[in-house]
This record gives structure tokens, C-alpha cells and sequence, in this order.
């Protein structure tokens, strides 16, 4: 290990003195050396603050490469933010920024980016969001200068995204006409030691040259070490192993003995894996899930013990032999080789038990209960010796973690050779692929030097909870791009421990926003969690900025529970786009039901201007307009798809008083307005345009627009609820009335199953209590004057509805499997004017959850309610 080290010594160019944080040093080494002592004084505090990671003092410090990168939560984050702060005002006298910039509108396009791009590649993470993708949001919502935030940041792809943001060939690629080349400053902060150290390797100054010379160097070493393990003989000569195939044991369930499942279910020739096959035996019809599989004790050299496990064993090994690859059944020799493999003691490698989880633990019934055992012998040996020469260095690490996943017995063997891991899990397939680590980490070297690109080192990195931002003042941001884990799709601190169980810094899970049973976490504390970290990103973002979150999830209550969370801390939502991250993972390749296109909202703090009037105005409904107003200046004014006009969503009244509605409910304030006085108002102040309403400035531009694409696109309706059927009938009625005959078989048409609980009301119920008819008994839209007529007549009926619901929840173990949801919205609306929380609760307790937690108006109210009780 000391000639390696020496190797380098000798090279090493004339150390040159940096500036950090105002201090002058000699070199970026004695930078380290100080803010390490530093960040070792500090620990005791921070060891208070939520989410410090599990681990021992001296990993946590040999992890970090502080202040930029710590790995635990960054102390010195306010004071990057100052001096960014003093950086914007020379960008301005140098003409780079505005001193009076605004976004008036969200970026409102649909984005599709690939993920094979270099810095993508380079290392496997559970969920990542490409960074030309956040390129686009940054781009259009900041100018050279601005502060960046992620606060579940996971490898920091925001942060490439906002170095990038300062390199001009990388900004022209993606043809965005107003984007303005500067970098962007980053803070990247996660709850994961292993992401943090990701992020690390991708935004901190890193040297290609250096790096690949030492990569390269250890690698030569281990070669020398333990190359001979990865070897073969074919015709009395030596071949290298590319990998080996193994394969479970199963036991026939009539004559008892051991088949190996290779044996039996596959044939290369017929290039088939059958899911059922004959017992060579005794004939038996057998199959995976009518055989018991075979077990094996052996002397584990790591836990110092004789250990059960799943019977295995190697059937086809790949080799190279010249320029060739060739594949056989394994020999004397490779079995020869494998046993005095066996007879090596395993040395420094600390027993790690796999953490508590349904995920992390779920191989324990095959005996594969500590992260070595994830590993061959061999390849235990191999990976080990390549991290003990690695030191400190975070850039080697990230390199060595990045094939830590392939080099398991997770890796499966696949007919087409195309092998892969079953992402979002730690499933070990029966047919498993040894890769030999040598060629892996030799195609990481040259990966990883592909990351390089000059705009490095504008990103400062921190492990913490979201839920506690600890270091960061408030109204310090100028722009969020949020990737939040959603709901109980990923298990991130359990897939994460194969990571964190080498680098020896573990995810602190208490504060861990998902949905998982072990940690006895629901939909309820999930929404508890996020709710605590949207609070906290309300706070330091500064008034009349955005946010940006991506959304991954098929559950429409995780969805609600998002938005709800969002507008319960203060956002005001304005759009919902696509964002297509095109290649999908295994999983979204192999399976239907995996989701191929996230989805994006977009959300901004109210202005400064506005909070303040909420503040100092007793009267809270003289602010009704002044909301509105901003929202509408806030929202797309013209979309096009297609070369037709689209329909902006967010600009239909319903919508609108929507929002409104959830603003005033969220902040505790009384609902001033009724939809028809509501609609009303808006008529008087606003222009109205093919269902949408703008200010009197926007409704110009819009129609500018409009006249380069005259043919709309209106919205898809469907009718899976009465407010959609409402909604249905009032587009059939706008251009003519219409009679109950001629409306009927498009409404079948168009009906879709409501929600789990809901009762929808026939058509002919929905006509009467919402339209009118004339004398030839065809129905029509009402006036604005009859509108509000019926409205009051419409509402006495839905409370009266409501009433009989809350009688039925006043009864002990009932339950109330279904509603007519309009009476429900109607009855906790009334309740909420009346502060009768108790009622809303108590009815909220006797409903279906999914009903509730899948409607974002029913759990505002229940929400609020909740906490007044």
C-alpha cells in the first residue's frame, strides 16, 4: 500500500493556495485538513439536528470534504449563501442579472429527456431525474447567480443542473430561446450518506487524470493480488472469467432428491426456461412453486460461524480466451479453484446486518441476512481489497460504490444476456450472475472521467432531514427543484444499505418520508412528514418564487396527499405537466403497472406584496381579487399541442375557486365567497375567453396567439363524479338546449366507475338540480341570476343529504360505505363556516379512507378539522 502511495507523491503538481469562505490556505488539502477539525468540534450540535446519519465519528469525517461536502448536516450552508449573495451584486454591475427579475408565468411544456448521458450513467440510483430535464426549469425560473435547493436531492442531479447552467454548449443544446448561460449556485441536501457521496462525485472539483491514474493503479494491484480467482482452463490453457452463472437447488416434492434448477428448467439449445419440467428422477411434474429449495451449512469466515443458506451452485461460466468469448459448463478445475477460494480467511470486513425492513430482510428466509452474504467468496475478497486501497478519497469511493450493486447475487440471468437488477428491490433470482468486479470497474474508470466538466464546484452538499433545515435562513432561495420520495414506492434507506453498509455511514430512517409498515409509517405519517419538509421549503424560499416537484406515483391518495400538502404550507399550485424520462428501468420495461412518465407541479409563494395584505387586513375577503389576480398572472396564458389551442385548465373558474377555497380553509380563514357570487365577481373583473379567464393585458396576448392556432383543443371529460357530470352537461348545453333523449347516450358513452364510495346521481337528478327546461322540455345553462337561485336550492337538498350522514356516524361502529360526495363537500363546507370541527371529524372518521384521503377537498376540511378538535 506504501509504493502506491508514493507513485502518486512523486507526480504531484506544485500545490497551489485557495480561498474558502474568506480564509486563505497554502492547499486544497490543508483546506480539508481544517474545516475537517472543524466539523469534528461541531458534531456534539450537530448530532441534535434531525437526520444525522448513523455511524461513527471518524467514518462521518473521512466521508466529508468539508464545507462543501459533509456527511452529516452542513453548518456552514448560511455562509455560502452570504457570499452568493455578495457574488449577485457584482453579476449585476457586470450586466449578468436584474436587480428586478420576475417569472410571471410557470414553464408549462411537457419535457422529454433521455437518461444516457455520461453523468447519468456513471452510477445506479433508485430514482434520478436527468439533468438536461432540470436544466429547462432552471433555466426559465432564475438568472446567472440565483440559489438553487433540492431538498431530496438523492445523487444531486440539481446541482449538475445548475453548474451546467453556466456552460454555453450544454444550454444551446436545448434550444430554449430565453435561457441565459451563468451558472446557478446549488445546495443539495438529502437524507442519504450514499446519495450525499453520489452528489459529491458529481459536483465537487474533480480531476479526470489524477483520479483514473489512482483508479487504475489500484486496480493493477488487486490484479496481482487476486486475479488468479477469475480464471479458467480450456484446452490446457488459461482463459478469464467474464462471469458465472448459479443456480438454486430444489428438492422433488415425491422422491426428495436435489435439482438444480439450471439442470432441469433450462435449455440453451431451445434458448427456453421452462416453467415446468419433469424430475430427471422420477418424473415428477415439478415446478419453483411446488418444490422446497435445498439448504447447505458452511463456516462463514466473516461472522466467525457455522451459517445456513440456500443451496447454490455455478453451471456455466463466460470466458475470454484471445479476442473470443466463449461459454462452457464448469470443470474440475473451476470447482478446484472454487474450494481453496473457500479455505481464504476474510480479512477486515465488519458483519453488517441488514436493517429492519420488509426489503432489506427479505432474503433472510434464504439465509442472506449480512451484506457480505450478498457476495461470493470471491468477489467479496476482490471488492474489499479495492476499497482498503482506496483510503479516503470521496471520488474513489463513488467509483467503487457504483458497481456494488452488479457484483451481487441480485444480478439476473437472462436467456438474451441482457442481465439486470429488478430496480426498487433487493430480489436474488434463482438464476444469478457472478460478474467478474475486474471488468466492471475497469468501464466505471472510463465512466466516471466522462463526468468532468468545468462548471464543477458551485454546489455545496449536506445529509439532514427535510423536515429540519437547520442552517438555512429564511427567504434565502430563489428556486426549488423538489424529486420527493412518493409514498411506498421505494424503500430508499433499505436498498440503500448495501451502500452504506461498505462506506459505513448509515440513513437515519426515522424522518424518512415514505409509506412502510416496519417503521410503522402510513399514508397518514407520510403526509405528516412531507407536510413538515414542504413547511420548511415554504419557509426559506423567498416571496414570489417557485417550485418545482416531480411526481412518480399511480396512487391518486399519495397524489392528494402532495398537493394538500403543498397548499396546507402556503404554495399556491398553477400547473401540472409530463416530464418523460424515456429509457425505462427494468422494471418500468418489463412490467405494465410500472409508471413510465412522472408528472410535474408547479407552485409559487405569494409575493411579498400579498402576504402583507393577509397580514394587516382584518377583513381577509377584501383580498379575494388581489389573489386571484396574482394567480391569473401566474398562469400559462396560451399552450398549443398539435398546432391547435389547448385548453389551460387552471384558468376554468371551477378551478379557480378551487384554489381559492383551499388558500382560505388552509390558512384558517372564513370561505368569504359562494361559487355563484364567486363567478360573479370574476365576470366583473376579468375577460372570459373559450371557458378560461385572463386579466384585461393577458387576454390580448392570448388572443394574438390564439389567431396563429384558431383550432381549440378542449378538455377530455369524462364522468366519474357529479362535479364532472355537471361540468359534461354544461359543454353539451353551451351552444344549444338540448332534450333528456339526445343527451342520454352520450352521457353512457362518456360514464367512467366513480370512486370507491361515491354515488352518483342520475343524470335526470343532476339536469333538475342544476339547469333549467323550457316548454318543449329541453334543458338549458341558467343565467348567472338563476344560477345562483338554483345553487341555494341545490345546496339546502346536498345538506339535508348530509345530515343524514351525520346521524348515521353519531351511531356507535357504524361505518358509511357510501356517500353522494357533492353533500359531503357541501356539509363540510357549512361545517367548516360554522367551526363545527367535531362534525367533520366525526363523519370523516365513519368514511371509507380511500374516499377521503383520494379527495383533496374532503381532506383539506378533515385536516383542518383534525387539528382543531
Amino acid at each position: 500500500m506504501q509504493e502506491l502511495k508514493l507513485e502518486f507523491e512523486n507526480k504531484e503538481v506544485k500545490a497551489t493556495s485557495v480561498t474558502c469562505l474568506g480564509i486563505t490556505f497554502e492547499s486544497d488539502e490543508a483546506r480539508r485538513t481544517y474545516f475537517r477539525e472543524e466539523l469534528r468540534r461541531k458534531l456534539p450540535e450537530l448530532k441534535q439536528i434531525e437526520g444525522f446519519p448513523i455511524g461513527e465519528d471518524e467514518d462521518i469525517i473521512r466521508l466529508s470534504d468539508p464545507p462543501y461536502y459533509t456527511a452529516c448536516p452542513n453548518p456552514w450552508l448560511n455562509d455560502f449563501i452570504a457570499e452568493w449573495e455578495k457574488e449577485k451584486i457584482e453579476l449585476e454591475e457586470q450586466g449578468k442579472r436584474q436587480h428586478d427579475f420576475k417569472v410571471e408565468e410557470p414553464y408549462a411544456s411537457d419535457v422529454s429527456e433521455g437518461k444516457n448521458n455520461s453523468i447519468y450513467m456513471a452510477h445506479a440510483y433508485h430514482t434520478k431525474v436527468p439533468h438536461p430535464a432540470i436544466m429547462r426549469y432552471i433555466l426559465h425560473y432564475t438568472q446567472p447567480g440565483d440559489i438553487v435547493f433540492d431538498g431530496f436531492a438523492g445523487t444531486g442531479m440539481t446541482g449538475v443542473a445548475a453548474n451546467l447552467c453556466g456552460s454555453a454548449e450544454d444550454v444551446a443544446a436545448l434550444r430554449e430561446p430565453d435561457a441565459k448561460v451563468g451558472v446557478r449556485h446549488s445546495i443539495c441536501s438529502d437524507l442519504s450518506p450514499i446519495a450525499s457521496l453520489i452528489a459529491a462525485n458529481y459536483n465537487l472539483p474533480f480531476d479526470p487524470v489524477k483520479f483514473e491514474k489512482k483508479a487504475n493503479a489500484i486496480l493493477k494491484q488487486v490484479e496481482q493480488e487476486y486475479g488468479w480467482m477469475y480464471e479458467t482452463e480450456v484446452n490446457g490453457k488459461r482463459a478469464k472469467v467474464n462471469y458465472t452463472v448459479w443456480s438454486d437447488v430444489f428438492i422433488c416434492p415425491n422422491c426428495n432428491k436435489e435439482l438444480t434448477l439450471w439442470d432441469e428448467a433450462v435449455s440453451l439449445e431451445k434458448n427456453e426456461i421452462k416453467n415446468e419440467f419433469p424430475c430427471s428422477y422420477c418424473g415428477t411434474l415439478c415446478s419453483k412453486k411446488n418444490m422446497e429449495k435445498a439448504w447447505e451449512t458452511y463456516f462463514d469466515t466473516v461472522l466467525k460461524k457455522p451459517v445456513s443458506m440456500i443451496k447454490t451452485k455455478p453451471v456455466l461460466v463466460n470466458y475470454r480466451l484471445g479476442k473470443s468469448r466463449k461459454e462452457n459448463r464448469l470443470t474440475d478445475f473451476d470447482f478446484e479453484l472454487l474450494k481453496n477460494i473457500d479455505k481464504i480467511e476474510t480479512q477486515n470486513i465488519a458483519p453488517f446486518r441488514m436493517p429492519e425492513g420488509s426489503e432489506a430482510r427479505r432474503n433472510d428466509r434464504a439465509g442472506i441476512k449480512h451484506i457480505h452474504q450478498f457476495y461470493t467468496k470471491r468477489n467479496l475478497i476482490y471488492l474489499n481489497r479495492v476499497y482498503e486501497l482506496i483510503e479516503d478519497d470521496p471520488f474513489l469511493k463513488a467509483w467503487f460504490t457504483s458497481t456494488l450493486q452488479r457484483t451481487t447475487k441480485s444480478y439476473k440471468f437472462t436467456l438474451d444476456r441482457k442481465f439486470g437488477i429488478l430496480s426498487g428491490t433487493l430480489y436474488i433470482p434463482s438464476l444469478n450472475v457472478e460478474l467478474y468486479p475486474f471488468n466492471i470497474l475497469s468501464r466505471k474508470i472510463r465512466d466516471f472521467t466522462k463526468t468532468s466538466y468545468l462548471q464543477r464546484g458551485n454546489s455545496v452538499i449536506s445529509i439532514n432531514s427535510a423536515t429540519k433545515l437547520s442552517f438555512i435562513d429564511d427567504n434565502s432561495i430563489d428556486y426549488m427543484f423538489i424529486d420527493p420520495p412518493f409514498g411506498a414506492n421505494i424503500m430508499y434507506s433499505e436498498l440503500s444499505a448495501i451502500w452504506e453498509g461498505w462506506i459505513k455511514v448509515q440513513t437515519n430512517n426515522k424522518e424518512e418520508a415514505i409509506i412502510n409498515q416496519v417503521q410503522q409509517k402510513t399514508l397518514f405519517e407520510y403526509q405528516s412528514l412531507m407536510n413538515r419538509s414542504l413547511r420548511e421549503f415554504y419557509r426559506i424560499l423567498k416571496p414570489g418564487k417557485w417550485i418545482t416537484i416531480e411526481f412518480s406515483n399511480t396512487s391518486a391518495s399519495v397524489w392528494n396527499s402532495i398537493q394538500n400538502a403543498l397548499q396546507g404550507v402556503g404554495f399556491v399550485v398553477v400547473n401540472v405537466s409530463a416530464l418523460d424520462k424515456k429509457q425505462g428501468t427494468f422494471k418500468a420495461v418489463t412490467t405494465t403497472t410500472a409508471v413510465k412518465q412522472d408528472l410535474v407541479i408547479t407552485c409559487y409563494k405569494p409575493s411579498a406584496e400579498l402576504l402583507q395584505k393577509f397580514e394587516t387586513t382584518q377583513d381577509k375577503s377584501e383580498n379575494v381579487w388581489s389573489f386571484i389576480e396574482e394567480l391569473l398572472l401566474r398562469l400559462p396564458v396560451h399552450l398549443v399541442k398539435d398546432n391547435s389551442t389547448t385548453t389551460v385548465v387552471e384558468r376554468n373558474p371551477k378551478i379557480l375557486y378551487d384554489r381559492l377555497i383551499s388558500y382560505y380553509v388552509q390558512h384558517g380563514y372564513n370561505v368569504p365567497l359562494s361559487a355563484s357570487e364567486f363567478q360573479k365577481g370574476l365576470r366583473e373583473r376579468f375577460v372570459e375567453r373559450d371557458g378560461m379567464f385572463f386579466t384585461p393585458e393577458q387576454v390580448i396576448e392570448y388572443e394574438e396567439k390564439k389567431a396563429k392556432a384558431p383550432d381549440i383543443v378542449p378538455m377530455a371529460l369524462f364522468i366519474g363524479s357529479e362535479i364532472e357530470g355537471i361540468e359534461w352537461l354544461k359543454r353539451e348545453l353551451k351552444t344549444a338546449p338540448k332534450t333528456y333523449q339526445e343527451l342520454q347516450p352520450r352521457w353512457m358513452q362518456d360514464l367512467v366507475t366513480p370512486k370507491k364510495g361515491d354515488e352518483l346521481p342520475e343524470m335526470m337528478q343532476i339536469l333538475e338540480e342544476n339547469f333549467l327546461k323550457d316548454e318543449e322540455g329541453r334543458w338549458y345553462k341558467p343565467d348567472l341570476e338563476n344560477e345562483a337561485d338554483l345553487e341555494k336550492v341545490r345546496t339546502r337538498k346536498l345538506l339535508k343529504e348530509f345530515n343524514m350522514y351525520v346521524e348515521m356516524a353519531s351511531k356507535p361502529n357504524t361505518k358509511i360505505r357510501t356517500v353522494r360526495l357533492e353533500a359531503l363537500r357541501a356539509g363540510f363546507k357549512e361545517a367548516y363556516s360554522n367551526k363545527d370541527f367535531a362534525t367533520i371529524v366525526q363523519v370523516g372518521n365513519r368514511l371509507p379512507e380511500s374516499l377521503l384521503m383520494e379527495d383533496e377537498a374532503l381532506l383539506q376540511y378533515y385536516d383542518i378539522a383534525s387539528s382543531r378538535v
